[in-house]
């Protein structure tokens, strides 16, 4: 399952620019003198397409979960409570998720971009496999 992510929907809607204007491209190569205006305008469908590629690579390190996470810890005075930031993400199949550090020493924001750098790290190792 994939999350709708700002640069997930930019995608969309850049391959369906680029599907049109392929369409049109196809209707300009039979109109007589248009093969000019046809060329053009499958060039600017390839170049739509390409950046919608490059936009879903930026969408699957966004497509990731960041949440608080509560222990509760038994010690001899009683029951001590930490809060600690968790994040998830798909790798595949399996689900992945990571320690990210304490609630008291980062903010969410924090928490949100350390995430994305250690996804970025996952799947860049993930591809050179």
């Amino acid at each position: 399952m994939t999350h709708n992510t700002p640069a997930r929907e930019e995608a969309r809607g850049l391959r369906q620019k680029a599907r049109a204007l392929a369409r049109e491209s196809k209707a300009l190569e039979s109109i007589e003198g248009a093969a000019h205006l046809a060329g053009k305008r499958h060039a600017e469908a390839a170049r739509l397409q390409e950046q919608s590629r490059e936009l879903q690579e930026q969408a699957r390190l966004e497509d990731l979960t960041v949440w608080a996470d509560s222990i509760v810890k038994q010690t001899k005075k009683g029951e001590k409570k930490y809060e600690r930031w968790l994040a998830g993400w798909r790798e595949g199949n399996m689900i992945r998720k990571v320690y990210l550090g304490s609630c008291k020493k980062m903010s969410q924001e924090e928490a949100l971009q350390k995430a994305r750098k250690m996804k970025a790290k996952a799947l860049e190792a993930r591809s050179t496999d």
